[in-house]
């Protein structure tokens, strides 16, 4: 199972039946519930539904991480040609003397 210090799983009893919940620490005190199912029938079902959901939680915030980091990628590789450009063009202009900050 992937281990996250920010997401964790609570089995709850709740008047007789099991609850599974996928909890989120939004900050060092605050744990808020991300996603919960109830009407477990007993301890393990709901254990098992938490393990589940918590693993498939957990690889798609890995995928979604992984998006954007190639997206982050790619937008600062289009910033660095774009500047190595400009460069480019400014210091052909400087080559060809003409000074157009008369």
């Amino acid at each position: 199972m992937l281990k996250s210090k920010k997401y964790d799983l609570r089995v709850l009893e709740v008047e007789g039946s099991w609850t599974g919940q996928i909890t989120r620490r939004m900050t060092a005190r605050k744990t808020v519930v991300s996603k919960q199912q109830a009407g477990f029938a007993s301890e393990a079902e709901a254990q098992a539904w938490a393990e589940q959901t918590l693993q498939s939680f957990l690889e798609g915030l890995v995928e979604r991480n992984d998006r954007k980091a190639k997206a982050r990628g790619e937008r600062t590789e289009a910033i660095v040609k774009k500047e190595r450009e400009a460069q480019a063009w400014r210091d052909a202009r400087d080559v060809a003397g003409d000074d157009f900050d008369e």
